[in-house]
């Protein structure tokens, strides 16, 4: 179990996989992660390591760059993992250039313009877990529409 949360409470932020190429902020988050109570944080510098990281086990929550050293489109993974899976994780895109995402991407989870507080990820994970992740959202796209 991971150490409290400053609220006192202890986050279930479950296993969270972080695609960030910037070495710094990879690593300050997987210590704020690890600090809130995630149980593992894997950190992935390129597409190619996140999709072997995801062939090899299943994440709660993906923290995506979505301008990486290797791609400059990040969210592929997002699609790939929803396309694969019948229970998608979480996703948390984070760019400098929100308006880059495509919509129909956008809405698979959250979008966090850089910088942001490490501290306003993890509340978002918490949001999303707490709140029924993707597949709540999706239904709730599906009948806006």
């Amino acid at each position: 179990m991971g150490k409290p949360a400053a609220s006192g409470k202890t986050a279930r932020l479950g296993s969270i996989l972080v695609v960030e190429d910037d070495p710094v902020l990879a690593l300050n988050l997987e210590a704020v992660l690890k600090d809130r109570g995630a149980k593992q944080v894997m950190i992935c510098q390129t597409t190619q390591q996140a999709l072997e990281a995801l062939d090899e086990a299943s994440f709660d929550a993906i923290v995506l760059d979505v301008h990486l050293a290797d791609r400059s489109d990040g969210w592929t993974v997002a699609e790939l993992v929803c396309e694969l899976g019948p229970r998608p994780p979480a996703f948390i895109f984070a760019t400098g250039a929100p308006d880059a995402i495509p919509d129909e991407v956008a809405e698979l989870g959250i979008v966090l313009e850089k910088p942001y507080e490490p501290h306003a990820l993890v509340d978002e994970i918490e949001r999303q877990r707490n709140s029924g992740g993707v597949l709540s959202r999706l239904r709730d796209i599906i009948a806006r529409r």
